[in-house]
């Protein structure tokens, strides 16, 4: 409990004929001060049951504790695997990176009609929002919509219009509770992200822009940064970049080529995390290399390609940063669960010492009453 002070009557029936030192103790309240505390409170809790109660109640926060310790190492698990296919998608974003650049290195100063790179004033606003599809995760969906609903506070105070492509279940919910909110189309996620699902949402931002239903899409989702820290961000998805940055709302080039790898080992019997920089290997493009179609057609037909792999990749990072979430919870859940054990068992042996002292007293009692 997380009572300033405990408070357990042994006995919950008062035997008012009898007033032997067993009777007087088993009506006498223990109080159990927290570490710190200098006195007991005025509004302490009371605890009124017996033994077979607090023997119910260590049993039941024992198996609480094993269940979250599961969910611990599933989620362990779990975001080893979406973090491996984070790190696996990079050589070939860094790639389609670096053919982006040198095409247009080619085309140096020429004039492109591109309509994935065209810049229009901004009437109109389209938010793609990741969150999770459960719970049991702290608050890794209430800061992504936080952050959401703090964007479109800045639209509506410069006057601009917005609309929500909402992706996964606990997002999907959150809007549908507020019917004021447009939301374009509602997509569901799922536990391991394909490029169909990526695909899905492509298509979706690409016919809002290219219709010029809308002048620009940002992408809202949790960026992985490690086991314990994932931070809300906002990147620029439409218009691209020619030369395949991803920026923020600012314009700054939030693109890295390095990741932060954990690797998941036991230390005497207990889970721990050891962390290692690694940078991905990308192989140079040929200075000499010469394309045979037009330099344009080929920017044409990789752009929605680089688009599809952002959208994949910022997909696979909620996805990490939600099990890395899920993961904290759970221990930390599992750390309340022992040490609500470890009071709920002092509780039950000052108990029982207290009634096994009542009775021993009883029967000294009885023997001097007989001699």
């Amino acid at each position: 409990m997380a009572a300033s002070n405990l408070t357990m009557w042994v006995s919950s029936k008062p035997d008012a004929s009898s007033l032997s030192s067993r009777s007087f103790l088993a009506h006498l309240p223990i109080h159990i001060p927290n570490a710190g505390a200098a006195a007991p409170s005025s509004s302490s809790t009371q605890i009124q049951c017996g033994l077979r109660e607090l023997r119910e109640r260590i049993d039941s926060v024992k198996n609480t504790q094993k269940i979250t310790e599961a969910m611990k190492l599933v989620a362990a698990a779990k975001v080893r695997r979406a973090q491996e296919a984070v790190v696996n998608a990079r050589p070939f974003s860094e790639t389609l990176v670096e053919v982006l650049y040198n095409i247009n290195e080619q085309l140096g100063t020429e004039d492109i009609d591109i309509p994935l790179t065209k810049v229009r004033p901004v009437k109109k606003v389209a938010l793609v929002v990741v969150t999770g599809d459960r719970g049991l995760c702290g608050g890794f969906n209430n800061s992504i919509i936080k952050k959401a609903e703090a964007r479109i506070r800045e639209l509506k105070a410069l006057g601009l219009d917005y609309t929500i492509i909402s992706v996964g279940k606990k997002g999907n919910s959150y809007f549908i509770r507020r019917p004021y909110i447009p939301v374009d189309r509602f997509l569901e996620g799922s536990n391991l992200p394909t490029a169909k699902e990526a695909q899905a949402i492509a298509d979706d931002v690409f016919s809002l822009f290219v219709s010029e239903e809308v002048d620009k899409v940002e992408l809202l989702y949790t960026k992985f940064v490690s086991l314990v820290k994932s931070d809300p961000v906002i990147h620029t998805l439409l218009p691209l970049s020619p030369r395949g940055e991803i920026c923020d709302i600012n314009g700054v080039c939030v693109d890295a080529a390095e990741d932060e790898f954990f690797r998941l080992t036991t230390k005497e019997g207990k889970l721990t995390v050891e962390r290692d920089v690694m940078r991905t290997k990308t192989p140079e493009f040929s200075p000499i290399l010469q394309f045979e179609q037009d330099p344009v057609q080929i920017l044409d037909a990789l752009l929605p390609l680089y688009l599809n792999s952002q959208i994949l990749r910022s997909l696979q990072e909620s996805l990490a940063s939600e099990l890395a979430a899920r993961m904290s919870a759970m221990s930390n859940a599992t750390d309340n669960a022992v040490e609500l054990r470890k009071n709920l068992s002092r509780v039950y042996n000052r108990a029982r010492q207290a009634k096994i002292t009542g009775e021993i007293l009883e029967i000294v009692a009885g023997a001097n009453a007989l001699s």
